[in-house]
């Protein structure tokens, strides 16, 4: 039987890989699925096939106990990347008691694991769609695995897969070592690549059909290679008494598909997945105030007395020139703060409290000004100012506006006439309005703070409020204050005796949140300023966050129209008491710390980051950052960080490395603004490779006013 049936799999295979006359023209298909381990497959296996280009793929699947929640990006067409977080029921049932020691301890075994998928060849007419696959590549190998595997489709409803598995998932039904032995894993603390194991040891052939039976509903038929060797054999999580799997799958809508199986001939299994792609807001288009409309001049023969330029000497004239702007900016989330002029040109500093994107705000201001300044004016330098910093110039000339506004494809027209470069220094005397400084600007909003993957409790939430306020003394000199106040949810500690062998400067994190309430988060004081042309700084000093206090200063180099920057930071900080107040006695520590940065744009929305130098836990090493930004400001990426700490002092999982995004409120709300929410996903958080947070670093608050950011967006001068 088992002959027999390896021999069609080969066959089938064959067809799907080496597909001959009669294979039918690819067609239109459904979305690809999502399998019960969160990445594109059948049921229990993987397919070839790729989710669309960005997108961004949550699932939870369940069954014999065993539970998967899994995020994953698309981050290109062709690589994705998932991570798993795994919860095995009944873990040590057969062994406790009498052993209950170790790994044995645990009713519920919870493991994290990292995937890479990799599509060597996108489907044709004759070819299937083939893709590469390592599976838990840096985990505790418990779902380690690697795949070669095609799928191919024979008309619009049809799709037929079939591949290789090694590790797990050529453990069932081998048909033989190919490229030589697989050595017993020793994986340590977890956490490194097991490179060496690679697509060796044992083979298996898996596959599988998936039909739409209708436009919401897919009937699915697997044979899986999978043996389940620790959760079948050895754990008796569930009994594996066949290698094929059915189900049945309803598209809710093109986001969520829920799942029915029959898994392994005795279980059932359940699977809930849903995709978003950022690029798309689910409330459509950004609402928001309209802009003014471009007042054009009359002609100089017409009215000459609008065009002279006697009001230039008439120095109290300028004041109501800022008047008239902030008039008609008063609904739109921006500010006039300075103005100077210079014969025929006027060059306007304004602050953006709303637009996330640096074209729309410009466009904002230069109709504000065709509104505003006398007819003899031409030019518009528009500057903006980022924490009292001149970020750019923006050089628009007042009668483009006037021919552009209606004409095809404008935006497009008004890049191509707009200058940008470095901001330089104002054409004159300055003119601020009246009050602007000192200024005084307070919140109250919800906070949560999360704690993940503690073995005791994987997911937390504690919920509070955060009450914060600025005082802006000057341009570039603030003071802030935060105050956090639990109130709800209990922190439950994940220690077990088992950690880094390196000062608490993360670990205690719990114990902070559980002693600190409420807590003083920040106070402190900050600097902002220019040192040269494109050379920034910032200086803060004080409780910079809720576990150090003391100075941290930082310098970047930012030209305005290259797609690299560079950058250093020194900290000079102390551990503060757990208790959310203002002393530094609890761990009596100190440290410095520092790094170089660089800062380069690859282009196509992808961004990377590298910081050498010292953490907060004495060790030294790199920070390597890959995000992805898209024209919407989502933002996806990763990190990974090595130092002079080996494995063994580091803890488990052998090094920091996680994911990392940024949400735009906008996208859920569907009105402008500025702000986002940053969220950090790391399997483990331990003490080595850890950085100071601050708030407002330098190439944070200066990202969007270049050349390149400037472009992405000019499209939306005339929103």
């Amino acid at each position: 039987m088992m002959s027999t049936l390896r021999l069609m799999l080969a066959k089938s295979a064959a067809a799907v890989l080496v597909v001959g006359g009669l294979a039918v023209p690819a067609q239109a298909q459904s979305q690809p699925s999502l399998n019960l381990s969160g990445v594109t497959g059948l049921i229990d296996m993987p397919s070839g096939e790729a989710q669309p280009d960005g997108y961004l793929s949550f699932a939870y699947g369940k069954m014999g106990g065993i539970g998967r929640n899994t995020l994953s990006f698309q981050l290109t067409p062709r690589l994705s990347g998932s991570f798993r977080y795994v919860g095995i029921q009944r873990w040590n049932d057969r062994f406790c008691p009498p052993d209950c020691s170790g790994v044995n301890g645990f009713n519920v075994y919870y493991d994290r694991s990292f995937d890479l998928r990799y599509k060597v060849l996108e489907e044709t007419r004759y070819l299937p769609a083939v893709t590469i696959g390592l599976q838990d590549f840096i985990g505790t190998s418990l779902s380690m695995g690697e795949y070669v595997v095609a799928t191919k489709s024979f008309g619009p409803r049809l799709k037929v897969t079939a591949g290789l598995g090694f590790g797990r998932l050529g453990s069932y039904n081998s048909i033989g070592t190919i490229f030589g032995k697989r050595d017993r894993v020793d994986f340590g603390n977890g956490g490194l690549p097991n490179y060496d194991q690679w697509f060796r040891g044992d083979a298996a052939l898996f596959g599988g059909i998936e039909y739409q039976l209708a436009d919401k509903w897919t009937i699915k038929a697997e044979y899986s290679s999978d043996a389940y060797v620790t959760e079948a054999r050895r754990r008796e999580v569930f009994t594996r008494a066949t290698p094929f799997n059915f189900g049945i799958e309803y598209h809710y809508s093109n986001a969520i598909r829920l799942g029915l199986y029959s898994m392994y001939g005795d279980t059932i299994g359940f699977n809930v997945s849903a995709n978003l792609n950022p690029a798309l807001r689910p409330q459509g288009g950004v609402r928001g105030v309209g802009p003014v409309p471009v007042l054009p001049r009359p002609s100089i023969s017409d009215n000459p007395t609008l065009w002279t330029t006697a009001w230039l000497v008439q120095t109290d004239s300028r004041q109501g020139l800022i008047d008239a702007m902030n008039a008609k900016l008063v609904r739109t989330g921006l500010r006039v703060e300075e103005l100077s002029l210079a014969g025929d040109t006027a060059q306007v500093g304004f602050r953006n409290t709303i637009y996330d994107a640096s074209a729309q705000a410009v466009g904002r201001i230069a109709r504000a000004m065709t509104h505003a300044m006398p007819a003899s004016v031409e030019t518009f330098e528009i500057v903006p100012m980022v924490n009292g910093m001149r970020a750019a110039k923006v050089v628009v000339r007042r009668s483009d506006m006037e021919a552009l506004e209606f004409v095809p494809d404008s935006g497009a027209a008004m890049r191509a006439r707009v200058a940008i470069s470095e901001a330089g220094a104002p054409l004159g005397p300055v003119t601020r309005p009246a009050g602007v400084y000192p200024r005084f600007s307070w919140s109250l909003a919800p906070n949560a703070q999360t704690m993940l993957f503690n073995p005791n409790q994987p997911f937390q939430v504690i919920v509070g409020a955060r009450l914060s306020g600025t005082f802006e003394i000057s341009p570039g000199f603030f003071l802030s204050a935060s105050v956090n106040k639990r109130l709800g949810g209990d922190v439950i500690s994940g220690r077990n005796g088992v950690g880094s062998k390196v000062p608490p400067v993360r670990s205690d994190a719990d114990i902070y949140f559980d002693r600190g309430d409420p807590s003083v988060t920040v106070l402190t004081a900050a600097w902002y300023g220019k040192l040269a042309p494109e050379v920034y700084s910032r200086v803060t000093v004080g409780y910079l966050e809720q576990m150090f206090g003391g100075i941290s200063a930082e310098v970047l180099w930012k030209p305005i129209d290259r797609r690299w920057a560079l950058g250093a930071e020194f900290n000079y900080v102390a551990q503060r008491d757990n208790d959310g107040g203002f002393g530094f006695d609890t761990y009596d520590y100190r440290v410095a710390s520092g790094f170089v940065t660089g800062y380069v744009d690859l282009g196509k929305g992808f961004e990377a980051q590298v910081d050498v130098g010292r953490y907060l836990a004495g060790d030294v090493g790199a920070t390597f950052t890959l995000m992805r930004t898209f024209a919407n400001g989502w933002k996806i990426g990763a990190f990974a960080t090595f130092t002079d700490l080996s494995s063994k002092e580091f803890g488990e999982g052998s090094f920091d490395k996680g994911i990392k995004m940024e949400i735009p409120l906008s996208w859920f709300t569907g009105h402008t603004t500025r702000t986002s929410l940053p969220f950090t996903l790391r399997p483990l958080g331990r003490d080595g490779g850890a950085q100071l947070y601050v708030d407002d670093r330098l190439m944070q608050t200066l990202r969007s006013y270049d050349t390149r950011h400037y472009e992405a967006q000019a499209g939306r001068f005339w929103k």
